[in-house]
């Protein structure tokens, strides 16, 4: 059955490895796919979302070779690509869809790409407006949703104020650049993730970051390269929640990537007096990456969440939730409307899950405030198809009363295959 009955943990103590960054493993699929030579990935993600990307460029022409071991991808180079046979499934992954969205639009010939329910009801207008001013010709269900017909055209480099902060818009706009004649420039309202910035460099796209402004010269020819992905912080941070949450916890990440455009709840973390400890700082592949001692036991105070520091927390605000109903007085957060068009509308289902565990929460537009200290019941629990929430509530069940069962679990196949046998093993 896709359900899970978890009860209270006694402990939670181990050294856990994350499962690979999902950000880094899409994008080094994509831009070795449109570098000419071989490219080998190692540590990739083997779970549903990349193998989504990987499946697009298999049947946009590209060799891709799964030894097990590692990924090895032949190029075809920018232009390289051929028209699919059939349309191109991205299942569950807005990543794969955006960004496939940007290299599409510069390439002459036809394709559709649809997705799951899930993806079918997000948003696209946000990367269809920039690629329209760009000459791509784009069709979408009511000018915005999935299946998303797309014509390639010859582009224009354009200068594009982003109205919401978004590495998947972003990077689609770069990944289009890449086919414009002249320079391509973006301007963020704030940071987000910047993995784009930092790999595409690296096989050879010219690329200047200033600031906020993000500029990329277009017809420029990728090279072939080895990449090893780092651990992934978002699969991460449901484990240093749950060490901080369980009395008596000692944690210890392995390998975990601290892109600083990540790292957001870390940051938010300690602000509530959270003992967190990052050692073993090194560089993999242009990212930094580092190990993260996590104990519990501290008390946990509230705290003030605005829309500067929600780019760099997106993945983290389900289990960010979690953490709050713990934490003494009422935590705020303001300025995460964007959770809303995620895999779920993510506040909308955080506040329920956590109502119904007794939580004190109040919903609005582009928030929630949540009263702490909250001792938390069992119940059953919807995911609602959200990786991210299905893991949230489930480390919501280790600190609850009773027993919780947590609905639609098949979702953690997205990001975290292995996340259930890795939380029996530390709370064994």
């Amino acid at each position: 059955m896709d359900r899970i009955e978890l009860s209270r943990a006694r402990r939670f103590k181990g050294e856990l490895y994350p499962p690979p960054d999902k950000s880094i493993s899409h994008r080094a699929v994509i831009f070795s796919s449109l570098s000419k030579g071989e490219s080998i990935i190692k540590n990739f993600l083997r779970a549903e979302d990349p193998f989504r990307t990987i499946n697009a460029f298999r049947a946009l022409g590209v060799e891709i070779k799964d030894t097990g071991d590692e990924i090895l991808i032949k190029g075809k180079g920018i232009r390289g690509l051929r028209e699919a046979d059939d349309v191109i499934d991205c299942g569950n992954s807005g990543t794969t869809m955006r960004l496939l969205s940007g290299v599409l639009s510069g390439n002459p010939f036809f394709s559709v790409l649809t997705g799951d329910e899930s993806l079918r009801r997000r948003p696209m207008s946000r990367v269809i407006i920039p690629l329209r001013a760009m000459g791509a010709e784009i069709t979408a269900r009511e000018d915005n949703y999935p299946p998303l017909s797309i014509r390639g055209r010859k582009l224009n480099a354009i200068t594009y104020a982003m109205p919401v902060a978004s590495a998947q818009v972003k990077s689609a706009i770069l990944l289009a650049g890449l086919y414009a004649e002249g320079e391509t420039e973006i301007v963020e309202p704030s940071k987000s993730r910047d993995h784009t910035e930092r790999m595409l460099p690296a096989f050879g796209a010219q690329v200047r970051v200033e600031g906020l402004n993000i500029t990329i010269k277009g017809r420029t020819e990728l090279k072939g390269l080895d990449i090893t992905v780092p651990g992934d912080f978002s699969s991460a941070a449901f484990f240093i929640a749950g060490a901080l949450l369980i009395k008596d916890s000692e944690i210890v990440l392995k390998g975990v990537g601290i892109n600083p455009t990540r790292t957001g709840l870390i940051d938010v973390l300690r602000q509530m007096g959270a003992d967190i400890e990052i050692t073993g700082i090194r560089e993999v592949s242009g990212e930094p990456v580092a190990d993260i001692f996590c104990r519990g036991g501290r008390a946990l105070k509230a705290v003030t969440i605005t829309g500067k520091e929600i780019p760099a927390m997106v993945d983290e605000f389900p289990i960010l939730c979690v953490a709050a109903t713990q934490a003494a007085g009422t935590t705020t957060i303001s300025g995460a409307g964007e959770l809303r068009v995620k895999e779920s509308d993510r506040i909308w289902a955080m506040a329920g899950a956590l109502r119904k565990m007794g939580a004190e929460i109040e919903e609005f537009d582009d928030g929630l405030c949540i009263k702490g200290r909250t001792d938390l019941q069992g119940a059953t629990v919807e995911s609602y198809g959200d990786h991210r929430i299905a893991m949230a509530m489930s480390i919501a069940a280790l600190i609850a009363d009773g027993t919780t069962t947590v609905k639609d679990i098949s979702s953690v196949n997205i990001s975290f295959p292995g996340f259930y046998e890795s939380l029996r093993r530390l709370t064994a």
